[in-house]
């Protein structure tokens, strides 16, 4: 599956240019703009398993270097500034990765 079978490859090239430059990436805005907000809980279950590159379970800090060329091959990679801020945001447990059901995902997802 690829992610623009659930999220529209306009929104995703808006979201994309609104953080082209290095330390400009917010995860709110930039999950705004991509239209996470009106997909259902299964459709964001689906996007975190594409984020999940490892299929561990869990996006950990690695996989979110890279989270925007989950969207575009020729995106940029987070600085480390952008990355470690990214799973500070995220980590609820303090475990140094992001779960689904976390403060990110799980705000997308009624369970």
């Amino acid at each position: 599956m690829a992610i623009t079978d659930i999220l529209s490859a306009k929104d995703i090239e808006s979201a994309l240019s609104s953080c082209q430059a290095d330390d400009s990436f917010n995860y709110k805005s930039f999950f705004s703009t991509v239209g996470l907000s009106s997909k259902t809980p299964d459709q964001i279950k689906k996007i975190f398993g594409i984020l999940d590159q490892d299929k561990s379970g869990f996006i950990e800090e690695d996989e979110l270097q890279l989270f925007l060329k989950n969207f575009s091959s020729s995106a940029r990679a987070l600085t480390s500034a952008e990355t470690k801020a990214f799973l500070a945001a995220g980590d609820t447990d303090g475990d140094g990765k992001i779960g689904v059901e976390g403060k990110i995902f799980g705000n997308f997802i009624k369970f």
